[in-house]
């Protein structure tokens, strides 16, 4: 059944509980059954515009199919998402009219790395290892909350647009 990183890991994403930009507790459990991306996000980046225009263009093309992004800001890469969670949602919602959700910024490397960070980087490795590289990694979910994929930040959101027809079953 793989290897286990310490007696306590996580078999989906499901398991988890982060927190809304706001600082209230979201079960992860909602989400059971749908196909989701985790996306690192940032809004000072040289790739924030065009992945967040495509992270919106999927998701509304997607979000009654069972398809939701999750958004989580970190400010490890160059500090490039300096204000609070609530700025980066703005951000978010005003420049890109995105309405999927953006989480509590959070540390995606290291040891104050995000537990769901943790369960992510351990579920798919790249080539250099698990460390997170940059803004807009991006991992699929299936419908049972494993990982599927992973996608490196210059990766286009709609270059994986087969995956997710695939995840949800369509193709």
């Amino acid at each position: 059944m793989g290897i286990s990183h310490s007696s306590r890991t996580a078999g989906t994403i499901h398991e988890f509980t982060v927190k809304n930009s706001s600082g209230k507790d979201v079960e992860l459990g909602i989400y059971k059954g749908k196909v989701l991306l985790v996306v690192n996000v940032a809004s000072k980046c040289g790739l924030t515009d065009s992945n967040y225009t495509q992270l919106t263009d999927l998701y509304n093309k997607y979000k009654n199919r069972d398809f939701v992004v999750l958004a989580f800001p970190c400010n490890q890469f160059l500090k490039q998402e300096p204000g609070t969670s609530e700025d980066a949602k703005e951000f978010a919602c005003t420049r890109y009219k995105a309405e999927y959700p953006i989480f509590q910024k959070v540390r995606v490397n290291g040891s104050g790395a995000s537990p769901v960070y943790k369960f992510l980087k351990d579920s798919k490795c790249n080539p250099f290892g698990s460390r997170i590289k940059w803004n807009f990694t991006k991992f699929l979910i299936g419908r049972d909350g494993k990982v599927i994929s992973r996608y490196s930040p210059t990766t286009a959101p709609l270059s994986i647009e087969k995956d997710i027809q695939k995840a949800l079953g369509e193709i």
